[in-house]
């Protein structure tokens, strides 16, 4: 006769086997435990400065902190630990929206709303995503490659996007609509190569016209090519070729200004006139405009070795006048409604930062207001790149008004490109 085991044995094994499978299903389930109990947002500019990282140092990471809201804007959910400080006026914040890019340049908002960036050094075009709209992009999708160093990128309101190499200029499109661009036709062929290597891309508002900016060759000479040194005027298909503006030695930021025909332009001046002269510029360009380099830097000083008495006369006078060798390169007027009311309208500007001053300078974003449709004075939003002893641990080159109303900025020495939000605090 088999013997029974008693029902109190049984029971025990029963409530110890129950245990065992919860504890089991709690190591595989752990988005089912009880989530921790929301923290305060650290935010960069309060932070204590942690020791200056070896060239060896990984590319910077984002970690996780539970979100935060207040006033009802969502903070980041990633928060950036930065190598130093990043310093903005109070009530703003700054994360880091990607981290780990390879020379990411020039920015743009495509058709979908997303954001788009040239990884030049990658050889490609990015999109990136934050579809749960944490502040953080979600993963870097690719949205063009196998270009050739590409620096410039814009989209045309049909849906297009057109990519800039020093030489080429592509119009890709996605005719699958996966999101990646894979069909390519060549627009414009030929652009001179050398010096100024970079070529930035801008749509006229109505998609008519399609600028394409290109550098000098040189420091400072007489330029063979027509092209050099200008900011040249296409049709969409590459035909209808125009110089619009020239004279400037390399304007790498060009935008237009909402709700007009403004274009707005960043102008690198010469070097090798001393630590302050010339200055770099900012230019209202209109067709024909002739900001005057070789022979004259903006608008008055003479060059020492091109010029002649009278070169000035006639030539573009800038709007703005910034501290030389500040190397300013993407510029926007600020478009979102996230800032306080004071910001909109204002005009952002990236300076990529010197390379050749006694003391360097730049690498930082600059503020000029706006009112009744004139710029104030220029001052510092975003510091912090540049060191005390000299070194930097950035390069800023791009700034755009996100679509939630932040401002993302990219940083081709970092690898990395920010969000600055306001938080009121």
């Amino acid at each position: 006769m088999r013997k029974h085991l008693p029902y109190f044995v049984i029971l025990a094994g029963l409530a110890a086997l129950l245990m065992s499978g919860c504890r089991l299903f709690s190591l595989v389930s752990p988005e089912l435990e009880a989530s921790p109990a929301p923290t305060a947002l650290p935010l960069p500019t309060t932070a204590a400065p942690p020791s200056a990282p070896s060239p060896t140092d990984p590319p910077l990471q984002p970690t996780r902190t539970p979100e935060t809201v207040h006033s009802e804007v969502i903070l980041p959910t990633r928060v950036m630990e930065p190598r130093h400080p990043l310093v903005l006026p109070p009530g703003f914040g700054v994360s880091l929206f990607a981290g780990g890019l390879q020379e990411p340049r020039m920015l743009t908002l495509g058709p979908d709303n997303h954001v788009y960036a040239v990884e030049r050094k990658a050889g490609r075009i990015i999109r990136l995503p934050d579809r749960d709209g944490d502040g953080v992009v979600d993963r870097v999708e690719t949205a063009a490659e196998n270009l050739n160093r590409p620096s410039g990128l814009a989209f045309h309101p049909d849906g297009s996007l057109y990519a800039a190499e020093t030489s080429r200029v592509y119009r890709l499109t996605d005719p699958d609509s996966d999101g990646f661009y894979q069909e390519r036709q060549i627009i414009l062929d030929q652009l001179p190569s050398g010096g100024h290597t970079t070529r930035t891309l801008l749509f006229s508002p109505d998609g008519a016209y399609l600028y394409v900016s290109i550098g000098s060759s040189c420091n400072v000479c007489r330029e063979e090519d027509y092209r050099r040194a200008t900011v040249m005027r296409y049709k969409p298909d590459g035909t209808g070729e125009e110089i619009f503006a020239d004279g400037l030695r390399n304007a790498v930021g060009i935008t237009f200004r909402p709700g007009t025909e403004e274009l707005w332009a960043t102008n690198n001046g010469r070097d090798w006139l001393g630590d302050d002269q010339p200055p770099d510029t900012v230019h209202l360009l209109e067709k024909g405009s002739d900001a005057g380099w070789p022979w004259c830097h903006a608008g008055r000083i003479i060059d020492p070795e091109y010029g002649k008495p009278g070169s000035c006369q006639g030539k573009l006078d800038p709007v703005l006048e910034l501290q030389a060798h500040s190397a300013p390169l993407g510029l926007t007027f600020y478009r979102g409604d996230q800032f306080p009311p004071g910001y909109h309208g204002d005009l952002l500007i990236a300076y990529h930062g010197s390379w050749n001053r006694s003391e360097p300078t730049g690498y930082k974003i600059v503020r000029v207001p706006f009112q009744d449709g004139q710029p104030g004075p220029v001052e510092d939003f975003l510091t912090g790149w540049l060191l005390e002893d000299g070194s930097h641990w950035g390069r800023p080159v791009d700034v755009l008004t996100g679509p939630d109303g932040s401002l993302l900025i990219s940083d081709d020495g970092g690898g990395s490109i920010y969000r600055v939000f306001y938080h009121g605090n």
